[in-house]
């Protein structure tokens, strides 16, 4: 069987200038880069390039996949989208025995940045989506809304980040699960796919489902709006124009993260 690995990078919050583009090209003259992403498959050979350090540098998601069985997904987030606590509670060491290979979910803070790296390593080879077609194309498309879902503080891929470490034997029998977040029993799509990514078993899913709370439904918009607007009515000027700033600069979901949850605090 021949060996086969899929790259793929992908910006959303600000796209690759000139320079740039240029930059990923002396990294490889086969790859197919554009203004938002970077894509290319190796079947001998491996990417002239660190994906942490281009994720850092140039890229707001990764996806990677090999047909002996690793796959890996990276996110990058703004420093401060999650508090350290809620993030500890999900990645925290605890007591370690042997996994089956390193980590299956991390996250790291870096400059500005919070990166999120979630993988799983298939080596039983017993999962035919490995070695029977080429696993890789397509998961970005399905993977990427899982960034904005958590730009938007929702914490359920960071629970499937824990099962995946609890899948690789990370964790001590005595470990605390963290908090069980709402809506497990209704994942949406990208949700979906993230455990598909995974390979997170369904049984442990299910289980999960049963002791997480249902999401509330949505209130009508005219409660919604009324529900905001005293806390509107205190809001400093200087603090609506910042805001403002944020979205003719184009950084609409850094506007809405920090206003909401500044509301919720």
């Amino acid at each position: 069987m021949s060996e086969y690995q899929y790259y793929e990078f992908a910006c959303v919050d600000q796209l690759l200038t000139a320079t740039q583009q240029a930059e990923l090209r002396s990294f490889s003259t086969r790859a197919t880069i554009t203004a938002s992403s970077f894509v290319n498959e190796y079947h001998w050979g491996n990417l002239k390039g660190d994906p942490l350090e281009w994720v850092q540098q140039y890229f707001d998601a990764h996806v990677y996949s090999s047909n002996w069985g690793s796959c890996r997904l990276l996110l990058r987030l703004p420093h401060g989208t999650f508090d350290a606590a809620t993030l500890r509670d999900y990645v925290k060491a605890g007591r370690k025995r042997r996994s089956r290979f390193e980590k299956a979910f991390e996250a790291m803070d870096v400059d500005d940045w919070c990166l999120l790296d979630w993988s799983f390593n298939d080596d039983s080879g017993e999962h035919a989506r490995f070695s029977e077609e080429m696993d890789g194309a397509g998961w970005m498309t399905r993977l990427l809304p899982v960034r904005d879902e958590l730009l938007g503080g929702d914490a359920r891929p960071l629970y499937l980040g824990w099962l995946a470490r609890l899948a690789n034997d990370e964790l001590h029998d005595d470990e605390i699960e963290p908090p069980v977040p709402a809506g497990l029993q209704a994942l949406t799509p990208a949700q979906v796919a993230l455990a598909e990514f995974l390979m997170l078993d369904a049984d442990w899913l299910a289980a999960a489902a049963e002791a997480s709370p249902s999401l509330l439904a949505p209130e009508s918009s005219g409660s919604e709006d009324s529900r905001f607007d005293p806390w509107l009515r205190e809001l400093p000027v200087e603090e609506m124009r910042a805001k403002l700033r944020m979205l003719l600069q184009g950084r609409s979901r850094e506007a809405e993260r920090t206003l909401r949850n500044a509301f919720l605090k």
